[in-house]
């Protein structure tokens, strides 16, 4: 039995698209799944050494991996109208040098803060981390992401909420590409879309199956949130647009790389639909 291992982030969306795979509620015979839960950053890093053939990844990486991995269309999460905020101490103003926290280099609100913000003193730490350096006045400010986004400390306040930078730079008529997943092209092509397959239907399934898979992940302490937050964290991150890509979500991407490449993080404009699995091989290899 072939084993594939799968890495994903600790944070709720990622362990909600994925935990159907762990119940066995979907699968692939003759193949065993495993999985392994790494800070995003960490996983970003991950892909750029090659380490895992399935991995989630921010969208702001992954330019710099398309040649080793195509993405996939499946588990995705975007912002719609919402996203990371930049934080800071209430009256506080932050100076054109000011010193912040974000989650990494390769993440995709690091991307848009550093074309926002060029001037600014960067340290990089664990999101988890972030609000605590903050009211610590270890740095001026921080970029809060993922759960954090949902309550902090009443003595911060929002200085700008990324989705205005992203809608500034965009036009703002298009959601904003936050987290994804990435297949190594090394694996033959048929195992690839089969996996592809499986996350999908996992992610479906679990859509589907939300108050259940829920209530499991909350009864063996899976996440680090309440019920409520859950709730709430899930419509935001994990929802039923998180299940296949559409067109206007290959738009928003294909923006981003554009962005990046316009201020010289990428090498290169790339069409996020020429990076995909082929899914129309096996239909041809069948006919």
């Amino acid at each position: 039995m072939k084993k594939m291992v799968i890495a994903h982030s600790p944070d709720a969306d990622d362990i909600f698209m994925y935990y159907a795979i762990k119940f066995g509620w979907v699968g692939k015979k003759e193949t065993s799944f495993d999985n392994i839960a790494l800070d995003i950053e960490t996983l970003n890093v991950e892909a750029l050494n090659g380490t895992y053939d399935i991995s989630a990844i921010s969208f702001g990486l992954y330019p710099h991996i398309r040649n080793e991995y195509a993405l996939l269309r499946t588990a995705v999460s975007f912002g719609q109208g919402y996203g990371p905020k930049l934080i800071r101490k209430r009256d506080t103003v932050l100076k054109k040098r000011f010193k912040v926290a974000l989650s990494g280099k390769y993440t995709t609100n690091a991307l848009l803060f550093r074309v926002a913000y060029p001037d600014a003193k960067i340290v990089y730490m664990n999101f988890l981390e972030i609000e605590q350096a903050v009211l610590d006045g270890v740095v001026d400010a921080g970029v809060l992401i993922h759960e954090s986004i949902l309550g902090y400390d009443e003595s911060l306040e929002v200085e700008r909420e990324l989705w205005d930078i992203w809608c500034e730079l965009s036009g703002g008529d298009l959601p904003l590409p936050l987290g994804g997943m990435a297949i190594r092209r090394s694996l033959p092509l048929t195992s690839a879309i089969v996996y592809e397959e499986v996350l999908t239907k996992a992610v479906q399934i679990a859509r589907d199956h939300k108050d259940r898979l829920s209530q499991m992940l909350m009864e063996r302490s899976l996440v680090r949130i309440d019920a409520q937050t859950l709730e709430r964290y899930l419509e935001l991150y994990a929802n039923d647009e998180s299940i296949t890509l559409n067109d206007i979500q290959y738009k928003a991407i294909e923006k981003l790389f554009n962005i990046g490449f316009e201020h010289g993080f990428f090498d290169a404009k790339i069409n996020p639909k020429e990076f995909m699995i082929p899914l129309e091989y096996t239909a041809l290899r069948n006919s």
